[in-house]
């Protein structure tokens, strides 16, 4: 009788850990399933929480590439409204964020109000925009897989920087540009308008992000004005190229 509870008990811890496992996974499995130009099904960094997480650095930590004044207003004023305003749509329009994660929403974001839209693209922006920065280094680049998947991709990490480039500054009035990767495991460079990203139904071209680059004035008009181009070339010397490289294994091994 002894040695069945205690398979039972080990039954159930094992099938828990599963669970755990499944449910962990499952709702970035969900969220990348939308369409046949479908972002790849991976886990990579679980679920973006629906708040607005502390910011993992200090405001003049990112300076010269992007200065204290407009890290803390971006940050403090506009990340956190898309975050309240988020939190409202969530509420008014009954989504359980117990049971629905954020990449789970934004794969189905066309059945949501443009409330929902607007503020669940930039609320998830930011959290992943925020991470893959810090303190500069110039000639800053990736390594290893990451490094080898850039070249076979785009022929050469410069001619990766040029064309990142030309679609962050190509991109009309405010939003983003993205390097994401695709279930066959190929990085593509695409821009999304506003706060929409590539993991939207609504997206012209679906994929994982792998990297974003906000190019909203907001993001460097205190510094840079109107010289988008110099922003972008300051922001690739504060690019947290570990991170980014650690976020990329999990899709293109």
């Amino acid at each position: 009788m002894a040695n069945t509870t205690n398979n039972r008990r080990e039954f159930l811890k094992q099938t828990g850990k599963a669970g755990l496992a499944a449910a962990f996974a499952l709702p970035v499995l969900d969220s990348l399933a939308a369409g046949c130009n479908q972002a790849p099904a991976v886990t990579a960094g679980a679920s973006t929480p629906y708040e607005q997480q502390p910011l993992p650095y200090a405001y003049n930590a990112l300076e010269p590439s992007i200065d204290a004044m407009t890290m803390e207003i971006h940050y403090t004023k506009h990340a956190a409204a898309y975050a309240k305003a988020l939190g409202e749509a969530v509420t008014a329009e009954k989504v359980d964020t117990k049971v629905t994660s954020l990449e789970t929403l934004l794969a189905g974001v066309s059945k949501y109000s443009p409330k929902m839209r607007n503020n669940a693209g930039g609320h998830y922006n930011h959290e992943l925009f925020w991470k893959t920065l810090k303190a500069p280094v110039d000639g800053a680049k990736p390594s290893g897989k990451l490094l080898s998947a850039i070249e076979k991709d785009f022929n050469s990490f410069d001619a990766f920087k040029t064309q990142f480039s030309d679609a962050a500054k190509g991109r009309f009035g405010s939003g983003w540009a993205w390097l994401i990767a695709n279930n066959d495991k190929k990085l593509s460079i695409v821009s999304t308008p506003n706060q929409d990203n590539p993991l939207m139904d609504v997206a012209e071209v679906k994929g994982f992000p792998i990297l974003g680059l906000d190019v909203w004035e907001h993001a460097y008009y205190l510094k840079y004005q109107n010289r988008r181009p110099d922003y972008i070339t300051a922001w690739f010397n504060a690019v947290n190229w570990d991170f980014v490289g650690k976020r990329a294994a999990t899709v293109i091994g």
